[in-house]
């Protein structure tokens, strides 16, 4: 099995007879004969995580043996880094209903169905839909999937969590790898899915999915985001930037276009018409949509983070938006993970640098002044941030409504990103 499955090698036919007795594979469609050797035609294979274990059904991977062919325009793409970066990412609720939009193998509802009591999963791809209702019925998790594009299936429905490692690459329109690519302009395809969010999820619910999205000369990112999000409160985090020569060449290597003939005509096609749509760079990472009203926060975060991040995800919006507007009365506590780290001159009064430090999360840095350091180390519970603010002031001789109005927009940062709790 393991040769067969996750080697991808080349069996006889006897051995396969043992290994699966009664049970004809080529019939199936999950392997294919000849010369007396079988070969898998699909991956079937064993996935654990925690205390759960799966099995999963998509093509086999292709590079195993060091070379990338052309792969197939249905290929449907197995467990890979992707769907497992947006398993990480999904807020960790309990939810009624659920939709899996683009669902591939199936890698997202597995994860959701040990807490979800009603599971649809949707994608535009005939055999991605015949391989996850396969997934599913190995794994005697009830899940259905329906064909169709974006929302289409379930017009008219609403959902507490909506997921989707959708075929984000932007690319010029024609042939391309269904599981990647689409017929939507640009980072269209990703843009709908924010808007119509809302009017598919329930009061409170939640979207959530990894995107790729365009940097367009003269414009800013983060704005043209903000106008996908709207009144919504969401939170992107660009993990990468890449160059439009960078791009290409990623999903090039990516299709097994590496060295062909086809490789510099394609090549030469892409950054064409991304020079056309005006495109500097393109921005990959992951939105966040929360139903209800609030506003965006859009930021590039290239640095290491925790992983599961979905936990501190759903924490920093319950901080967001359930803080107060006068943070005054708050008794505040420093969160166990944060450290602080000084450097200066030795013997200097005052040093050169305050950071804290936090160790979980997205395991942000902050650098602060001395008052600011004194404010935080104050922070144990006993005393409110008015107090806390008060006293320093007494201690320097300022007034306190200049340290209130210097310093309190810091400390709502602070809570936010989970420096201090409340």
């Amino acid at each position: 099995m393991i040769r067969l499955f996750v080697l991808q090698r080349p069996v006889p036919q006897a051995l396969v007879g043992q290994a699966f007795p009664g049970v004809d594979l080529v019939a199936l469609g999950i392997t294919d004969t000849g010369a007396g050797e079988t070969r898998a035609v699909l991956d079937i294979r064993p996935f654990a995580e925690d205390d759960r274990e799966w099995w999963v059904v998509a093509d086999p991977t292709p590079g195993l043996d060091g070379r990338r062919e052309p792969m197939r325009q249905d290929y449907v793409l197995g467990i890979a880094p992707a769907s497992l970066s947006l398993v990480q990412l999904t807020v960790p609720v309990k939810a009624e209903r659920a939709l899996d939009i683009g669902t591939g193998c199936g890698t997202q509802s597995l994860h959701l169905s040990d807490r979800v009591n009603q599971l649809v999963a949707t994608d535009v791809n005939p055999r991605a839909i015949h391989l996850t209702r396969w997934t599913a019925a190995l794994n005697r998790v009830e899940l259905d999937v329906r064909d169709g594009s974006l929302y289409e299936p379930v017009q008219g429905e609403r959902f507490d969590l909506i997921v989707s490692n959708p075929p984000y690459v932007i690319s010029p329109p024609g042939e391309g790898l269904t599981y990647r690519e689409t017929g939507f302009a640009g980072d269209t395809v990703v843009e709908q899915l924010v808007r119509n969010a809302p009017d598919h999820l329930t009061d409170g619910g939640w979207c959530q999915l990894l995107a790729n999205w365009t940097c367009v000369t003269g414009e800013d990112w983060q704005d043209r985001l903000a106008g996908w999000t709207g009144d919504r409160s969401a939170w992107v985090v660009q993990r990468e930037q890449l160059d439009p020569a960078e791009y290409v060449e990623l999903w090039l290597r990516d299709a097994g276009l590496h060295g062909s003939p086809a490789y510099t005509q394609r090549y030469d096609e892409w950054m064409r018409w991304l020079t056309e749509q005006r495109v500097e760079a393109i921005g990959m990472g992951w939105i966040t949509l929360h139903n209800v009203p609030g506003t965006l926060t859009a930021e590039e975060w290239p640095y290491e983070i925790e992983r599961p991040i979905g936990p501190h995800v759903l924490h920093r919006f319950e901080r967001l938006e359930g803080l107060p507007g006068d943070l005054t009365a708050l008794h505040l506590r420093v969160a166990d993970d944060v450290v602080q780290e000084t450097t200066g001159q030795p013997g200097a009064e005052d040093p050169a640098t305050i950071v804290l430090r936090r160790q979980r999360g997205m395991r942000r840095a902050e650098q602060v002044d001395t008052v600011l350091a004194g404010f935080v180390g104050a922070c144990d519970g006993d005393l409110s941030t008015g107090q806390i603010l008060a006293a320093l002031a007494d201690l320097m001789d300022r007034p306190v409504v200049d340290l209130l109005a210097d310093y309190l927009p810091q400390i709502r940062r602070l809570v936010v990103e989970g420096f201090l709790n409340y």
